[in-house]
């Protein structure tokens, strides 16, 4: 076999590209995988992973040169000295927001595998089904049944710690043991479920963290430095987890500095033939074969290089047929809550840096609870002390002030919703050929923004949310809404969406593309709505089994 020639082809090595190299190679696929960033190895690339604050130049904070050098990074949290190599130049890989749009990347090997929130929820038939019932955009042409072995399948392997909960709108799956609710989190989630006629629940977050070692990892530490990269590979990432089985069959090639430019489509087989790639580091293009391809650069990525792809078969691009690419993008719009503060704990306090927190799963048009507005979305939150920078004053001096310090402050406990935003057809991704990146490539113009639906749905994830603190006995609650732009969830999806019919949609059933048989999309830009529990989970099992579906189509001889 030429050196440039494989059984597959991988595009990205984030959560589902690190998924789909695995499952390709572990089924004897001799496997290229493609990442346009640096390499990142495993414990001994995890350069700040044991460091302290105090060890950090300016603390882990930012900088003024930061804040100049990240136009958009430092828009939110991201921006920061601890991990800031791990998301992208904002300056070399620029993009046009025709309306805001908070575009956080990491362009290296394990992509933001290595920087996820890590809360893994599966999807139930009130999200499969939702597009249908309320005629909007697309039916999925999927349910819960469907992929509901995937999910187990990718949790036994992943290692999802969470409790069985018993819960209707958040199915229970294969679980390591849970982490534990501290004191005023228990009390408060019993008083919410009594109050509330066992309508609404607060359960322990169901996280990507080890509880249990697992295969060569180790459980989790509470040191709560995930970012950094885990040394002990506590949580669920492409370094610690995939990559490692891929690399074990023998069968992975991985480069990296990989900038897939196109898909080469044939247009006498009506299939792909490969990738064009664009050497990072040179400038030089080559091009690599393959029977399938997976592409897996992440939602907006995926969907630039399918506008980039077939330019002279479709005007826009690759899949753009049914006239849905770059259309339908989604988040979800979260920073509207409430905060109080808990009395009479005073003498109690937790273990550790838990690296998780409490969820509360959607519960707004569910059942007998009817809104103004469609769907609903969930709370992810905790209850904590007050720490040592509680009280930095310039006037506070002296023995008394370090005393106080040394004892733990006010317990106080905040909860953030996270809500699902409607697939309009009008937010969408188009390429801008006007404006060029650091390599010469055209860039993404991104046209996006929450309606009117997401506008009544934050005002009940802050009346709710002060509803359940106040029941609660909490003190002192208000409300907050620190404002959202698209973006910000990091959660970006739909642009290429799977659907009934090569008119309406982009992929079929098995995320596989009408219009190359012999690719399979696997990523955000799949989604044909959006949830409003973190995708990253769905992600990972709808790759396992689109891979399974690609597997044995190629020895059928069908693609």
């Amino acid at each position: 076999m030429a050196d440039n020639v494989y059984d597959a082809i991988v595009v990205g090595s984030g959560i589902s590209g690190g998924w789909a190299a695995k499952e390709l190679t572990e089924k004897g696929l001799k496997t290229l995988l493609l990442d346009r960033g640096r390499n990142i190895e495993h414990i001994k690339d995890y350069v700040n992973a044991n460091k302290h604050q105090w060890e950090f130049p300016h603390r882990g904070l930012r900088t003024q040169q930061m804040v100049e050098d990240y136009p958009v990074l430092k828009r939110d949290y991201p921006l920061n000295e601890t991990n800031l190599d791990y998301w992208v130049k904002d300056k070399e890989s620029p993009y046009t927001e025709i309306k805001r749009f908070d575009w956080f990347r990491g362009y290296h090997v394990g992509g933001r595998s290595l920087m996820w929130g890590r809360q893994s929820y599966r999807w139930s038939d009130l999200d499969f089904e939702a597009n249908a019932k309320d005629g909007v955009a697309v039916d999925w042409p999927i349910r819960y049944k469907d992929i509901a072995p995937w999910y187990d399948y990718v949790e036994t392997f992943s290692g999802i710690s969470g409790n069985k909960d018993g819960l209707d709108v958040l199915p229970d799956g294969k679980f390591l043991p849970p982490m534990e609710l501290n004191c005023v989190e228990k009390d408060v989630a019993e008083r919410v479920k009594k109050h509330f006629n066992n309508t609404r629940h607060i359960i322990i977050g169901r996280t990507a963290n080890l509880t249990q070692p697992l295969q060569s990892r180790v459980n989790c530490q509470y040191r709560n430095k995930c970012w950094l990269g885990c040394p002990f590979g506590a949580y669920f990432s492409t370094q610690s987890s995939t990559l490692p089985a891929a690399m074990k069959t023998g069968k992975l090639t991985l480069r990296p500095f990989s900038i897939v430019t196109e898909i080469i489509y044939d247009k006498d087989t009506k299939k792909a033939k490969g990738v064009r790639v664009l050497d990072a580091e040179t400038n030089q293009t080559y091009d690599y074969f393959a029977k399938v391809v997976f592409l897996n650069a992440s939602t907006l990525n995926s969907t630039w290089v399918l506008l980039n792809s077939a330019k002279d078969v479709w005007d826009g691009g690759l899949g753009s047929s049914s006239g849905q690419l770059g259309h339908n993008l989604m988040d979800h719009h979260f920073r509207a809550g409430a905060t109080g503060t808990a009395e009479g704990y005073e003498d109690k306090y937790y273990y550790g840096r838990r690296p998780n927190g409490i969820y509360i799963p959607r519960f707004q048009n569910v059942g007998n609870d009817k809104r103004d507005y469609l769907r609903g979305f969930g709370y992810q939150g905790s209850a904590s002390r007050d720490g040592w920078s509680r009280d930095v004053a310039e006037m506070s001096i002296g023995g008394d002030y370090k005393d106080a310090l040394g004892e733990p402050g006010q317990w106080s406990m905040g909860i953030n919703g996270f809500g699902e935003m409607l697939p309009y057809h009008e937010n969408k991704v188009t390429l801008d050929t006007a404006t060029k990146d650091k390599w010469g490539l055209p860039v993404l113009a991104i046209d996006c923004e929450i309606k009117d639906n997401e506008h009544r749905m934050r005002k009940d994830m802050m009346s709710d949310a002060k509803e359940m603190l106040e029941a609660a006995g909490l003190k002192n609650v208000h409300t907050w809404d620190n404002g959202y732009y698209p973006g910000m969830g990091i959660h970006e999806m739909g642009t290429a969406r799977m659907g009934h019919d090569p008119k309406t949609s982009v992929l079929n059933k098995h995320n596989q593309m009408w219009d190359a048989t012999n690719v399979y999309i696997t990523d955000g830009s799949c989604m044909t709505s959006a949830a409003c529990v973190n995708p990253s989970l769905t992600y990972m099992a709808l790759t396992a089994r689109a891979v399974d579906h690609a597997v044995g189509e190629l020895k059928k001889q069908n693609i």
